[in-house]
């Protein structure tokens, strides 16, 4: 599909005649149901996640069962679920846990949270960790790998949980924003150590604010909800053993009116996922073979959740004018990276991290007695990664697109990438 003419910077018509709108994943389909579900909490008086049969055991539960794990538990976010599963693997001072360059600084904030320290690696043209550099960011501190599966797409699992394997480190996966994915047929977070989502207002369901942690060992799990609650064993009166000496840390408990809207949201998941597969699908048949750019490494297709698109131009030039050039088409597009650009996704503008800055002046947790390595960072410690991000032009596929936007979309890229080969 190849729109005529010459490119609408230069003077032509626009590829795009109607603006494409924006728009968002569960937050487009709330509706009665979730109104209802939470006016019916509030009309109860119900509203403590520990009462019999609560919203949130049945929420827990029902994760469960799509996932086909153990143990869940909700939570106040996807940060606090990181931190529980961070938690849950007795990650702590003295450690370090490998993390990409790209993604939301939630994922470093979550080890530093628990005393360890975030080594930062190179991205690859997933946009996720390359498995050669984590490899090469093993030291005799690291404990854990943090893969992450950005904007839906899963990363290169297999290759990051066989370092994993032959390093004997654990792997905590970030799908915070790829929540429905999967991998060689299992859902996201459930072929490393344990799992986490997000549920917060950009995600694939949401309920404002909220997470998830899951896992099936039993071991992890019981320390994670010690992690997110600090009077637990209080609440729990019934249960007397604990494998684990419970321990009173934070407080990240989720509440029955979020975990109400979220029973209701996990079960418009699935229509979120189908939309968005289709629409990715049918823009792929009707791109031309590029010339400007490549596409991104998808790992495994068939779990992709379908919300992002993304071309690695062959130089940041070219992707500077092939942005401005869909820009002017009418598809708003731009390089992922560019100099004073503040995506707090990328690893460059993590101030609080790059800086080393704790809570206290004490410089927690990089000068942590216990912590025997020496991890430096600078802005510009992972050139690959910014290389990358500097030529990605990235189509984001939603609940408000149509075939009919899709195929204006792919007109689009067909006419300026042919136009500027």
């Amino acid at each position: 599909m190849l729109a005529s003419g010459k490119l609408a910077i230069d003077g032509g018509q626009p590829a795009i005649t109607q603006p494409i709108p924006g728009g968002g994943y569960g937050v487009e389909l709330i509706d009665d149901q979730e109104i209802n579900a939470v006016a019916d909490v509030l009309r109860s008086k119900k509203l403590f996640r520990f009462m019999e049969n609560s919203q949130c055991q049945q929420l827990e539960q029902e994760i469960c069962n799509r996932l086909g794990v153990k143990h869940s538990v909700f939570l106040n976010s996807g940060t606090s679920a990181l931190t529980c599963g961070l938690a849950g693997m007795q990650i702590g001072p003295g450690h370090e846990v490998i993390v990409p360059a790209y993604t939301y600084i939630a994922s470093a904030a979550a080890v530093v949270g628990v005393g360890a320290v975030p080594v930062i690696a190179e991205i690859d043209d997933s946009l996720g960790l390359d498995p050669a550099d984590v490899e090469r960011k093993i030291t005799p501190h690291t404990r854990a790998i943090m893969p992450v599966h950005m904007q839906g797409v899963p990363c290169r699992l297999d290759a990051i949980i066989a370092i994993a394997k032959k390093h004997k480190l654990f792997v905590i996966e970030d799908c915070c924003q790829a929540v429905g994915s999967s991998y060689r047929g299992k859902p996201t977070g459930t072929r490393g150590n344990c799992g986490a989502w997000s549920l917060n207002y950009y995600k694939s369901i949401t309920t404002s604010e909220g997470g998830v942690f899951f896992t099936d060992d039993p071991d992890i799990f019981e320390r994670a909800l010690f992690q997110s609650e600090v009077g637990l064993p209080m609440w729990l009166k019934d249960r007397t053993t604990w494998k684990t000496p419970p321990f009173s840390r934070a407080g990240y408990r989720g509440n029955e009116i979020l975990a109400a809207m979220a029973r209701v949201q996990l079960q418009k998941l699935n229509c979120v996922l189908d939309h968005c597969r289709s629409l990715k699908k049918l823009l792929l048949k009707l791109l031309n073979e590029p010339k400007c750019y490549v596409r991104q490494h998808v790992d495994d297709p068939d779990g992709d959740n379908g919300f992002s698109f993304a071309m690695l131009a062959l130089t940041p030039d070219l992707a500077r004018r092939m942005g401005q050039a869909m820009q002017a088409e009418g598809l708003g597009v731009g390089t992922a990276y560019n100099d004073g650009f503040p995506d707090r996704h990328i690893y460059a503008f993590w101030d609080s991290i790059l800086n080393k800055t704790g809570a206290t002046p004490a410089g927690y947790p990089w000068k942590d007695p216990a912590y025997k390595g020496n991890v430096v960072y600078s802005k510009d410690m992972c050139p690959r990664t910014l290389d990358i991000l500097s030529r990605a032009l990235r189509v984001g596929i939603h609940m408000k697109l149509n075939e009919t936007h899709v195929r204006q979309i792919a007109a689009a890229i067909n006419k300026v990438d042919a136009a500027l080969a």
